[in-house]
């Protein structure tokens, strides 16, 4: 099926394009507006589908509502069911996967009460670490999750992070690691992580960490969400997110949307991301990088080369949104239509 949409201003990545036409050939980006059905855009503003970094996944109907607000990939960053994944991928005309799998977790913390993970995702060892990161790689994990804490604080330790991280490089996975202290944050480069994931939500990260810091998804909605029900300012998460930002590190969005049992803290599908961006330009972003942070960024980061952009020969994965969000990035929220690999999403 072809669909030609007409009059549409197309974001790329910096501007608003003129009014122009955008093909959809199937599941692609075409260039033939030949024998299609014609849609007239009425000037609306046409963004690449949203990617959203940071999200645990109990079931189809989070990505039916995950691509009714845009979202056209999530990336799962842990998962209690490994099982299920396979029911979740590929499904047509919802939001597209990916997932870390098992994350690897230690003894304590908080991640032990969460349903499903424990005692399986619990790695104590050195010795232990290549036989966990194999299986996962064997189900079909497309990078993999560490939870790290603050030295003593009941997470892996320092030789099992690094023999944990050094197995997932053998395999070709890019590791991301969870943390939300400052020493969780130092124990995570120094064990070789490739991306971390939320920020510190009291004291500031160490200014020594930050030249080997690389992508940051800083999840400041769901940081939001954890300090209110602590009853903690969120003042140190949005600092810590400032000077992420400032410091010229690659920022991806992601709100850790998730409705999993033992988890203090539910972040809604779809209409969290959003809000993600709002957060992002709140803390000193453009709304055009807060935008690259939701599509290019992640596209390139985490290797997704068939999407991220509204280019010809990419998977037709598109928004269509009443208003200008470079002049305002609440308007993402006004979504008239979207498609994922060419299917137009059916919103409720």
């Amino acid at each position: 099926m072809k669909t030609v949409l007409t009059n549409v201003r197309v974001f790329d990545g910096h501007a608003l394009s003129e009014p122009r036409t955008v093909v959809i050939d199937g599941e692609t980006i075409g260039t033939d507006p030949s024998g299609g059905e014609v849609v007239d855009g009425g000037g609306q503003v046409l963004l690449p589908g949203l990617i959203e970094c940071h999200v645990h996944l109990t079931g189809r109907d989070n990505l039916t509502t995950l691509a009714a607000y845009g979202v056209t990939t999530a990336l799962e960053m842990a998962s209690t069911d490994e099982a299920a994944l396979p029911t979740l991928r590929g499904q047509t005309g919802v939001t597209d996967i990916r997932s870390a799998g098992l994350p690897a977790i230690g003894p304590g913390g908080p991640h032990i009460h969460i349903h499903g993970l424990a005692p399986d995702a619990i790695v104590l060892t050195p010795e232990q670490a290549a036989g966990f990161v194999a299986q996962r790689a064997a189900n079909g994990s497309d990078y993999f999750k560490i939870v790290v804490e603050a030295p003593g604080a009941g997470g892996p330790d320092e030789a099992t992070l690094k023999a944990l991280v050094s197995a997932a490089h053998e395999h070709g996975l890019k590791v991301v690691a969870h943390g939300v202290t400052p020493g969780a944050y130092t124990a995570a480069l120094d064990a070789g992580a490739d991306i971390l994931t939320h920020v510190p939500v009291i004291g500031v990260i160490d200014p020594a960490d930050l030249d080997r810091i690389g992508p940051v998804i800083p999840t400041l909605t769901m940081m939001r969400a954890a300090t209110d029900g602590r009853g903690v300012p969120f003042d140190a998460a949005h600092q810590n997110a400032a000077t992420l930002y400032r410091a010229g590190k690659v920022i991806m969005a992601g709100t850790d949307a998730n409705n999993a049992g033992g988890v203090p803290y539910h972040v809604d599908y779809g209409d969290s991301l959003h809000t993600e961006l709002e957060l992002l330009v709140d803390i000193g972003m453009s709304p055009a990088e807060a935008l690259r942070a939701a599509t290019s960024v992640p596209a390139e980061v985490f290797g997704l080369t068939d999407r991220g952009a509204v280019e010809p020969g990419l998977r037709a994965d598109l928004v269509l949104i009443d208003g200008d969000p470079l002049a305002d990035i609440r308007a993402t929220r006004a979504i008239t239509r979207v498609w994922c690999a060419g299917v137009e999403v059916q919103r409720g």
